[in-house]
């Protein structure tokens, strides 16, 4: 029994403790990126699996780094080992695989004892993330909706709408303008902007409420989520 055991005692307990602080720390830091990911994640497409393959893929790298150290024949059998699996997965977002590789390199850095850059490259790109985020950095003004009625042809009909449009809107684009029932209706749609969410409800109202006007309709899209 002791000389199955001393395979193990073989390390010394500096190792072990080096060993556990590294996988520790990984596993720390890359439980972190991964909130960060959760806290600025925006779409549809949400998957708890790539958040748990954040927090644990950083361990995975580590304990891979520990195990090769200064050995470039061990580094080589691991590489060989590696290239044998295939991953499936395919990550439709550049922003996921971005983080998947940031909780990889917490795991590289970890399990290198580079404990400084570890843990400064996981605050430096976490605050990163949370600025750009927040700040809306990249991001481009949008059309809020296209909005779709039909109206009596005429001008009365034309110059009321237009009024309506006018007092609502921030910003409005006539998309499609065409006759229907024999050029006596016209079937109108518009890509507009509102002055503020608040102002949806009343433009609707104030669109049925002009003599003729039907069938309003006001079909949002939020850039923020995506598809």
């Amino acid at each position: 029994m002791i000389e199955l055991l001393e395979p193990f005692a073989q390390g010394g307990a500096f190792e072990w403790r080096r060993a556990l602080v590294s996988l520790l720390l990984a596993f720390g830091l890359g439980q972190a990126i991964a909130l960060v990911y959760m806290a600025t994640f925006r779409g549809l497409s949400y998957s708890r699996s790539t958040v748990h393959g954040m927090a644990m893929g950083s361990v995975i790298t580590c304990m891979l780094m520990l195990a090769v150290g200064n050995s470039i024949a061990a580094g080589i059998g691991i590489a060989g080992g590696l290239s044998a699996i295939r991953f499936r997965t395919s990550l439709r977002e550049p922003r996921d695989i971005i983080f998947i590789f940031a909780a990889l390199g917490v795991g590289m850095a970890s399990g290198a004892q580079a404990y400084g850059a570890a843990i400064l490259g996981t605050a430096i790109f976490g605050a990163g993330f949370g600025l750009l985020h927040f700040t809306g950095y990249g991001a481009r003004r949008q059309p809020d909706g296209l909005l779709r009625f039909t109206a009596p042809a005429g001008p009365e009909a034309e110059q009321a709408i237009a009024r309506i449009l006018r007092s609502h809107c921030r910003t409005f684009a006539l998309v499609t303008l065409r006759e229907a029932a024999q050029g006596t209706v016209m079937e109108h749609a518009y890509q507009i902007s509102v002055q503020s969410p608040a102002l949806r409800s009343p433009l609707v109202t104030s669109l049925q409420a002009v003599p003729g006007v039907q069938d309003v309709a006001l079909l949002l899209q939020e850039p923020t989520l995506d598809l």
